[in-house]
């Protein structure tokens, strides 16, 4: 390892020895001392937002403005004036002239977090700043200069969004100049004890107590664990572990109670047959999987009313998409509609999704305290879908 790589691991508190992540920091230094666009992918919760300080802080700007900038959490209507500015009276609302995050961070650095959720229109700003320096505030015809470095993150695969016309080809490659890939926490295995241990430690000074400690199985458990939340998902689990347990010395059967993905068992009525049975990534799988189980348990029910009402049709014959040989006159016409509507009244009550998605989403916010950030990785959505979300359903 580089004695470069080492001091800006101390300085920024990295931990791990990954080879990918080794790789990822030296490029970030190399690429620092120019003014080359970057662009850092990478899942949830790796640590991305690092790498952009990285960057500046050895770049000759690193005297000059930085500014993080979450594209996912503005919403659409006001992006253009959060990274553009103003004029007085462009919009409702604009009492005043306002400088946006391209003219403020003149000289410095932006990092433009979840770029891949930028809008189409606001993305042809973004290149044109890219390709000239040059921007236009909302409600201007006044064209300005700026002399910004560039530096974008995402979890999204933009070559497929590229592919589906969700983002702009040429913007891609302006930000692509110089790649940098930070790996998931599952591809860096030798880190994950190492982690692990930093966290406990920091959790037992912050709050006075004994660092937790790991027996050997529960130590295999934690490195065969996939870790779809990465860094983040490794240091709350820690972290909630280390408040909740009394005990400081943690076996396997704790540590599998902490461990979402493991906790299938807690859900044994959808486990209806041995053979059926299915491994769930999370919880929102299995609430798809209970609002699948109830859609064929309604349809069944509506086959049985039309059984009932036709007559000589068994159910058990009855195939998929009910088929009526004879007409439907064994019961009076109100009759019919009354059980027919029953039956879609238990399919509208049982399959309301927005209900659903109102209780996942206020349960998030729950369990992360309202941090619409934490709350939004949970549910793997980003910023700016949970904030609109939220508006929709009256969250506030």
């Amino acid at each position: 390892m580089k004695a470069d790589v080492q001091q800006i691991k101390q300085r920024f508190g990295i931990i791990g020895n990954n080879p990918g992540l080794n790789r990822a920091i030296d490029v970030a230094l190399q690429v620092a001392p120019t003014d080359l666009a970057v662009l850092i992918t990478g899942e949830s919760g790796v640590g991305k937002e690092t790498f952009p300080q990285i960057i500046h802080q050895n770049s000759q700007r690193k005297h000059g403005q930085y500014i993080a900038v979450n594209c996912g959490a503005i919403p659409e209507g006001t992006i253009d004036s959060e990274l553009f500015g103003h004029e007085k009276g462009s919009f409702t609302g604009a009492l005043a002239d306002r400088k946006g995050y391209f003219e403020v961070a003149d000289g410095g650095t932006i990092f433009l977090d979840e770029v891949g959720e930028l809008p189409t229109p606001t993305q042809a700003r973004l290149l044109r700043v890219l390709e000239t320096g040059e921007f236009i505030k909302v409600g201007s015809s006044k064209v300005q200069k700026t002399n910004v470095r560039i530096v974008a993150a995402t979890n999204v695969n933009l070559v497929q969004a590229v592919s589906e016309g969700k983002f702009r080809e040429d913007l891609y490659y302006r930000l692509n100049t110089v790649p940098i890939q930070i790996p998931p926490l599952r591809e860096r295995a030798e880190d994950i004890i190492l982690l692990f241990r930093k966290f406990a430690s920091d959790c037992a000074e912050k709050y006075r107590m004994p660092p937790i400690r790991l027996d050997e199985e529960a130590r295999q458990l934690l490195l065969s664990y996939r870790w779809p939340g990465n860094v983040r998902e490794l240091k709350n689990i820690t972290e909630r572990i280390s408040v909740i347990e009394e005990k400081r010395d943690i076996t396997a059967d704790v540590l599998r109670i902490y461990l979402p993905n493991l906790s299938v068992e807690k859900y044994p009525v959808l486990l209806r047959q041995e053979h059926e049975q299915k491994i769930f990534n999370n919880e929102r799988e299995i609430l798809y999987q209970v609002l699948f189980d109830m859609r064929k348990d309604v349809n069944e029910l509506k086959k049985l009313v039309h059984d009932i009402m036709g007559g000589n049709v068994p159910v058990s014959a009855m195939p998929d998409e009910p088929s009526y040989p004879h007409p439907i006159q064994a019961a009076p016409v109100h009759s019919m509609r009354s059980s027919i509507q029953d039956a879609e009244d238990v399919e509208e009550e049982a399959l309301s999704l927005e209900e659903v998605e109102k209780e996942m989403i206020r349960k998030a916010l729950e369990r992360h305290n309202g941090r619409r950030k934490n709350a939004a990785a949970d549910l793997k959505i980003s910023e700016r879908t949970l904030y609109r979300k939220i508006k929709e359903y009256h969250l506030e």
